[in-house]
């Protein structure tokens, strides 16, 4: 028999800490990461003419947004229109998707790509002086409307002009290399943050915090996102107090470079997009015979192919042929061509071996359209919030024009919030009392331990078993973690790690039902009377995660 295994506690800090030891740093709008959602939302709040303070992570070219290779969706082509965008959002978002969310976006996109070309972004855009904007179809779109640049290279170029209008803006202060730790709640609303920088431990104290600070890929042992993606966002968020919502819908790419012993490196759904065509080991083509739109299938519907597939054929992947695309693959893919050329694969001739990773966090801190979650002063936006845009899978290309959209929205009320009276900071906080003689924890051992557990029980395939496992191991090994003080950020990072895998498995564990990437092995059917409905989860005094459903017919209630 198996000892039961202690029941997690969730702190609200990670480690103590006292104004009267910790210097302190003042501003109206605290932003926490520099992707397209920060940035724009630090660029909007600046222009209104208060003082932001940006923290990244990395550096300002080293985000979740840089590693894009897709672009932003928009409709431009006289036979499309907003409608057919609007319905794709809503037939990917496989009934959780807030229509009325969905239009608001939709409709704001062409502003967005406006407002990021007027700030330099260089999109792609067809031969001749003065020509349109050159368009790509992606998978779940029924027309070619994805803005791009450099081809495959949408996120570098779109963060490189981020990077340079925070950088020459004269009221906005970037700290890079800073990595936020806790948020300070005080009296029920968030008043500022916790952050390291530069060895040592730093107070801010803010009039409005945004938190936007990327995914949380890392939980899983195969993923396109960068080592960053540890889900900071979201576990600062949730100790905070901040209702969570639809945390078991991780969107898996269908197609990550896979080879053994090599980085993986995502390669991207334009390729899809151009004609080319996915192939087992024998050669055969299987997506036809599984979906109408071919290779063009949502994401779910592709990246769970591919893996029965591999189960079919014994394989560990399956190839991608660019044999059937029109023009030279080298020359419309670029990045991609380069990444595969230093393992000898040739675009033109060689398939490129592929395996799903995961990819895209849906779920995320509850907003309204201005990124307000649930606790006074705290604002989410990006793939750390969830606005009911993406419903239980996001369509290709919307994450970056809800970045884009939202982040300028949230950036205008962290603004006009800010310039609202606040006490300021409590001079000290505490955090349970850490064990005399905390366990000795292999680090990597127990990282490399959460990734694969994900993987297997809360990947791609789910059912109760292996989820009930995975909820106690998670738990165990939280538990034991956060008996030993967590000041360093690698620690910090494993904790809010395990805290976001403890989301995703609890959510998962909820939805008793298959709906968007979320498949149940043991619930195989899509169950709207019982679960059209969103899954909202929040830390209780006590340190527990508490599970709320959504008003039935109010899927998207926030």
């Amino acid at each position: 028999m198996h000892a039961p295994h202690p029941v997690p506690h969730f702190p609200e800090r990670l480690a103590p800490f006292d104004l009267r030891t910790t210097p302190l740093l003042r501003t109206d709008v605290l932003v926490v990461g520099a992707g397209i959602a920060g940035a724009c939302a630090a660029l909007q709040a600046a222009d209104l003419g208060v003082e932001v303070l940006l923290l990244a992570k990395g550096d300002l070219l080293d985000t979740n947004t840089a590693w894009a290779q897709g672009g932003i969706a928009v409709v431009k082509l006289p036979e499309d229109s907003l409608e057919a965008h609007v319905t794709d959002t809503l037939r990917v978002g496989a009934g959780l998707a807030d229509p009325a969310v969905v239009r608001s976006v939709v409709h704001a996109a062409n502003d967005a790509v406006d407002w990021l070309q007027r700030i330099g972004t260089r999109f792609d855009h067809r031969a001749g002086p003065g020509s349109d904007l050159l368009l790509s179809r992606e998978g779940g779109h029924s027309h070619a409307r994805v803005v791009h640049a450099n081809g495959d290279a949408s996120g570098q170029e779109i963060q490189r002009a981020l990077a340079a209008a925070l950088a020459g803006h004269p009221r906005i202060t970037v700290r890079t290399q800073a990595f936020v730790r806790d948020l300070i709640v005080r009296d029920g609303r968030c008043e500022g943050a916790i952050a390291l920088h530069g060895g040592m431990e730093l107070a801010i104290e803010a009039g409005a915090v945004v938190v936007a600070a990327g995914g949380a890929g890392q939980i899983y042992r195969e993923t396109t996102n960068p080592t960053g993606a540890s889900g900071d966002g979201h576990a600062l968020c949730f100790r905070a107090g901040a209702r969570l919502a639809d945390c078991e819908f991780v969107q898996f790419h269908p197609t990550t470079l896979y080879i053994a012993g090599a980085s993986r490196f995502l390669i991207s759904e334009v390729v899809r997009g151009a004609g080319a065509v996915l192939r087992d080991r024998h050669g055969d083509r299987f997506m036809p015979a599984v979906h109408p739109m071919a290779e063009l299938a949502p994401r779910d519907v592709v990246s769970r192919a591919i893996l029965e597939r591999m189960v079919e054929t014994n394989d560990t992947h399956v190839y991608l042929d660019l044999s059937t695309v029109k023009g030279d693959p080298r020359a419309l893919f670029p990045s991609i061509a380069r990444i595969c050329s230093t393992f000898d694969l040739d675009l033109a001739v060689d398939p490129i071996p592929v395996r799903p990773g995961a990819h895209y966090f849906v779920g995320g801190a509850a907003t309204d359209n201005d990124g307000r979650t649930s606790v006074p002063g705290l604002f989410a936006v990006g793939e750390t919030g969830s606005t009911g845009l993406h419903g239980a899978n996001r369509l290709a290309s919307n994450s970056l024009l809800e970045g884009a959209v939202y982040g300028r929205a949230t950036g205008r009320a962290a603004a006009a919030e800010a310039d609202r009276a606040h006490p300021g900071l409590p001079r000290a906080g505490t955090v349970p009392a850490t064990a005399a003689e905390p366990p000795a924890l292999l680090h990597d051992d127990l990282l490399y331990s959460l990734k694969s557990m994900m993987w297997r029980q809360v990947g791609l395939s789910r059912e109760a078993g292996g989820l009930a496992d995975a909820r106690a191991r998670i738990g165990f090994w939280h538990h034991y973690l956060v008996r030993a003080p967590l000041r360093e950020q690698r620690t910090c990072e494993l904790a809010n790690m395990l805290t976001v895998a403890a989301l995703v498995a609890e959510g998962s564990y909820a939805r008793q039902e298959s709906r968007g990437t979320h498949f149940r092995s043991d619930f195989k059917k899509r169950d709207d009377p019982g679960f059209c409905r969103r899954i909202y989860l929040h830390r209780t005094p006590a340190g527990a995660i508490a599970t709320v459903l959504g008003r039935a017919g109010e899927p998207t209630d926030r």
